[in-house]
């Protein structure tokens, strides 16, 4: 499996390039004045005005969609190679064979990414590996291999596990004054929401072991406002 990572991707996409592919599409010349005006309507600082000549505005409305149809020729390439990928925003994995065509796939890959769309592929980041490598982690999720389907499973990663404990750690501690519905309201909407994201994903033993520690720490909280003299 081939991890990619783009560098600074937001800010390193190149305007002449990016508004070569723009044209092949769009015909109307006011749209695209429109877009090259966006590109380049620089940035204000803390010191003042800065012109932009490289990347799209990091939080703008349109950077998104800008770098996904640089990105396109990303997966063009890939489609046209036959090589298997995934790739959300400028996250990408690729999946071969052999160690052998993944270095071989890694070195071309690289190669245009950086000649063809002028992007830089980050070669500390980006590496080869396998699913099941506990380092691995992709949108938050990991890859373990399920002997009875004899296939690889999705699974929350540790680590996105340890963000949902540390967050419900916060929302139960028990010098927190609030009441206790609100309490559960706001925890109700952080595992909900979590839960919505990783449903795809194999969790119901980890959730499990999870929900006994947040209902004893949510018992402590209602058992000290309960001792509280105004309370009682």
């Amino acid at each position: 499996m081939i991890d990619i990572d783009l560098e600074r991707l937001f800010d390193t996409v190149n305007h002449d390039r990016l508004m070569n592919l723009i044209s092949r599409k769009v015909r109307d010349g006011e749209v695209i004045s429109l877009i090259r005006k966006y590109l380049v309507s620089g940035i204000q600082t803390d010191d003042g005005y800065k012109e932009s000549v490289i990347g799209t505005p990091q939080g703008g409305n349109l950077s998104p969609l800008l770098s996904n149809i640089m990105l396109n020729e990303l997966d063009d390439e890939l489609e046209r190679r036959q090589v298997k990928f995934v790739r959300y925003a400028d996250d990408c994995i690729l999946f071969v064979k052999s160690e052998m065509a993944a270095r071989r796939v890694m070195r071309s890959l690289t190669k245009f990414i950086e000649e063809k769309l002028g992007l830089i592929v980050n070669s500390e980041k980006s590496k080869i590996t396998r699913p099941t490598d506990p380092t691995f982690k992709y949108l938050g999720f990991g890859v373990f291999y399920d002997p009875q389907s004899r296939s690889y499973q999705a699974r929350p990663h540790p680590v996105s596990v340890g963000q949902l404990k540390y967050k419900l750690k916060r929302l139960t501690k028990r010098s927190w004054g609030i009441s206790t519905k609100v309490r559960i309201e706001k925890i109700n909407q952080l595992v909900r929401g979590w839960i919505n994201y990783f449903r795809v994903a194999k969790m119901k033993i980890k959730l499990s072991q999870i929900d006994r520690n947040v209902r004893y720490r949510l018992r402590m909280c209602i058992w000290k406002q309960w001792k509280t003299p105004k309370n009682r």
